[in-house]
């Protein structure tokens, strides 16, 4: 279906159909046991991969797109109609949330080591940066890294990290400078290195088909070709990408948040009750309308936010707000849609009931919305 945005190329556009035509091909009808297993097989990842799928974002000098943004923005969307979050962010976090990371901090020699794989879904990644102690806050991460030799010697525990237990590269970060709040460095730790290993497989109320892990360095020793950036401007480093992650996390939410829709418009057409169907109850038809006017002002939001980094200007204000806003509505959207499936919205066959469960997230993953709202009430001060 064609978008009426203005920020919509037909590039743009062709990547958003083309999106959502391999989810309702390759995922719509998967999705179930996937969530049984917990796990995103890998044959879909490389099949993403064998597509260009996995590149939008990575210059062509590197065998990708070399696109901005907006390309994210269309890409979340579009991972969204697959209704199963839990796949959506298994490839986000490869290819926006840890893959931003390898690009704009990594040397030429790491390029070439790891992107070929990144690339091609052979090589998925995780960024590990939350911590029991520490999550919006990355400044208070307590993982700490020392020199020692031709390398670094990494000690911490990282937790509510997708794509650690069965991806193969961790970007991690650690305290390498005890003076310095801020004096934290990323590392590139591949998976089976002595040491890193994940303790704990972690069950969550959605999202059920991502997995996600705790994981401990016990004494990981990695070499200084795998420091990732620059000693100590890590933090950074982190920052640089968090408005790309929050985008995306908006952008697979208000997918969803469509098809939820879609589904319950269907749903009270069809549903008799009290002498015609659901949707002729105007509490309901006018709510479902006022629903769709929240979507469709939080999308174009996002698509704006987008297009501000996509010209190189500071959005953090901008993005910080959809995130916080999107992120609500999203979840009030999906209320309302379990509520208007009555009795059936509550079955665990149903996919709306699924849906509401993957979005209850949204507004802690990435950002909460209440540390978004200090990020633009920041801003908003007068000097």
């Amino acid at each position: 279906m064609t978008r009426r945005n203005a920020y919509m190329t037909d590039e743009l556009q062709a990547i958003y159909d083309h999106t959502v035509e391999f989810v309702q091909k390759e995922v719509m009808a998967h999705g179930e046991s996937w969530e049984e297993a917990g796990r995103v097989p890998r044959e879909v990842l490389l099949k993403m991969g064998e597509l260009g799928m996995l590149g939008l974002r990575v210059p062509e000098e590197w065998g990708g797109l070399g696109l901005g943004p907006l390309a994210s923005a269309a890409f979340s969307e579009a991972l969204g109609a697959s209704t199963f979050a839990g796949f959506d962010v298994t490839v986000l976090v490869h290819t926006d949330m840890a893959g931003p990371h390898l690009l704009n901090s990594g040397t030429r020699e790491q390029l070439e080591r790891w992107m070929p794989g990144v690339l091609a879904g052979e090589t998925i990644l995780s960024i590990g940066v939350s911590e029991p102690d520490a999550g919006s806050d990355v400044a208070g991460i307590r993982t700490r890294a020392r020199k020692d030799g031709a390398g670094w010697r990494i000690n911490g525990t990282k937790t509510f990290i997708t794509n650690s237990v069965y991806g193969d590269l961790t970007i991690v970060a650690a305290r390498t400078d005890s003076e310095d709040k801020y004096g934290i460095s990323m590392f590139l730790v591949p998976k089976g290195t002595e040491g890193f290993s994940v303790s704990k497989k972690l069950d969550k109320h959605g999202w059920r088909c991502s997995d996600t892990g705790e994981l401990v360095l016990d004494d990981v020793w990695v070499p200084d070709d795998q420091l990732l950036g620059t000693p100590h401007r890590g933090f950074h480093e982190i920052m640089r990408n968090f408005q790309n992650e929050r985008m995306v996390l908006v952008g697979m939410g208000v997918g969803a948040a469509q098809v939820a829709i879609d589904m319950t418009l269907a749903y009270t057409q069809e549903r008799r009750a009290f002498g015609g169907t659901l949707f002729d109850l105007g509490a309901i038809r006018q709510r479902m309308a006022m629903n769709q006017a929240k979507i469709d002002a939080v999308r174009a939001s996002m698509y704006h936010a987008a297009w501000i980094g996509e010209q190189g200007l500071d959005g953090v204000k901008e993005m910080s707000g959809v995130k916080a806003l999107g992120a609500e509505m999203i979840n009030q959207v999906m209320y309302d849609c379990v509520q208007f499936h009555g009795g059936m919205g509550y079955m665990r066959e149903s996919a709306i009931e699924r849906m509401a469960r993957d979005a209850r997230v949204l507004p802690i993953g990435g950002g909460a919305t209440e540390v978004m709202l200090e990020e633009v009430a920041k801003r908003s001060v007068l000097s």
